[in-house]
């Protein structure tokens, strides 16, 4: 259980700094939350927490909330945070295994995904992904239909062998890409049900390359 006591004798340390040699008392820990002086000793007595001005007061003097409330260590709290990649989940977005799908926008959240996993499945290369959902039955046995790949838009270079999500002026697609001796485009479905497509190289744009996937999230 959080303790109003306790916390003031924190942000007493944290006042000290900027008045050396000169005892901070509670009233001016009150002073510095902006509320009342008679309102500030009510409110120690009872126990209740003024979250409010306490997270201003820490977003103004930069202090981490954690170790104010939790004596957390800033280290200890980005060694946790390294444990987990951030990823951008577009969850209404579908790359299409079979007919265009719609392209990108800026609907997204941010999904943690632990590194051990995420290692596993992408090695250690590039980490700032995206992750979006496959549409259609082309891309099976490799791509289920609704499983979610992680995309690794810094690798678009299509001579390499892989998968790639490519915008194309019929949707999104994605395919094995190869780009034909002539100059045009192939999109290579692993179902050997679907024939390839042939398309121009300037109806075509590589979003980025395939580095992972799993059933759902």
């Amino acid at each position: 259980m959080l303790v109003l006591s306790e916390i003031i004798e924190k942000l007493k340390d944290v006042l000290s700094e900027s008045t050396i040699g000169k005892k901070v008392f509670d009233k001016d820990v009150a002073n510095a939350l902006n509320i009342p002086q008679a309102t500030f000793a009510t409110m120690k007595k009872r126990n209740s927490i003024p979250y409010e001005e306490i997270l201003e007061f820490c977003a103004i003097k930069k202090i981490s909330v954690n170790w104010l409330f939790f004596d957390q260590a800033v280290d200890m709290l980005k060694a946790e945070t390294e444990k987990f990649f951030q990823v951008r989940y577009f969850a209404d977005i579908r790359a299409s295994a079979g007919g265009g799908a719609y392209g990108f926008d800026e609907d997204f959240e941010t999904i943690s995904i632990d590194e051990k996993i995420m290692h596993n499945m992408v090695g250690l290369g590039n980490t700032e992904l995206e992750a979006i959902h496959v549409d259609g039955e082309s891309m099976e046995p490799t791509l289920q239909d609704g499983s979610i790949v992680f995309v690794d838009r810094e690798q678009t270079n299509i001579n390499k062998d892989g998968i790639f999500i490519a915008s194309t002026t019929t949707g999104l697609f994605i395919k094995r890409i190869r780009q034909r001796a002539d100059g045009m485009v192939e999109l290579i479905s692993d179902n050997k049900m679907y024939s390839p497509e042939v398309i121009s190289p300037d109806e075509v744009s590589i979003v980025g390359k395939v580095v992972g996937n799993i059933e759902s999230l």
